[in-house]
């Protein structure tokens, strides 16, 4: 890549901005009204349900039935109330943030390694631009270097 080409890229990266969670959700769901109205009611359930107070609620919601459950002593029922009433009411929320955890750290070591590739791109135009003035620099040395061979040549 020239360095006109990388300025032109520089540019084109400016005006962009970094990627943001609305352009992934256009790319997902598509442009309609319907699919922004999609995306947002998804978007804010999962922000609400993915946090450990939904988890607290859940785990005291699932454990209204557990009375019931232990009463009707069926080995089938208790299985049944800890696989389907507790497990999955209260390790939902709980992976989300985790997994809300997860995104946070790759996000920001995404970030990190945006500023450094900006930076090493930067450097590099530097350099480029050192290494022109030197060709120039260098060129005009062989110009006179000739001129004083082609001068020693005819004496």
């Amino acid at each position: 890549m020239n360095l006109e080409n990388t300025n032109l890229r520089i540019e084109e990266r400016k005006l962009q901005g970094p990627p943001t969670t609305k352009q992934a959700a256009k790319k997902i769901h598509g442009k309609s009204r319907f699919a922004r109205i999609n995306a947002k009611v998804g978007l804010k359930i999962t922000k609400a349900v993915g946090t450990m107070y939904a988890a607290y609620i859940f785990a005291a919601f699932a454990l209204l039935s557990l009375p019931q459950a232990i009463m009707s002593k069926n080995m089938v029922i208790l299985v049944a109330w800890l696989s389907s009433n507790f497990l999955q009411l209260v390790l939902l929320p709980i992976i989300i943030v985790g997994q809300n955890v997860l995104a946070k750290s790759a996000d920001m070591r995404s970030e990190a390694t945006f500023k450094d590739a900006e930076a090493v791109l930067h450097e590099s135009i530097n350099i480029q631009k050192h290494l022109a003035e030197q060709d120039a620099h260098l060129e005009r040395q062989d110009q006179i270097i000739q001129k004083i061979i082609k001068h020693l040549e005819g004496n």
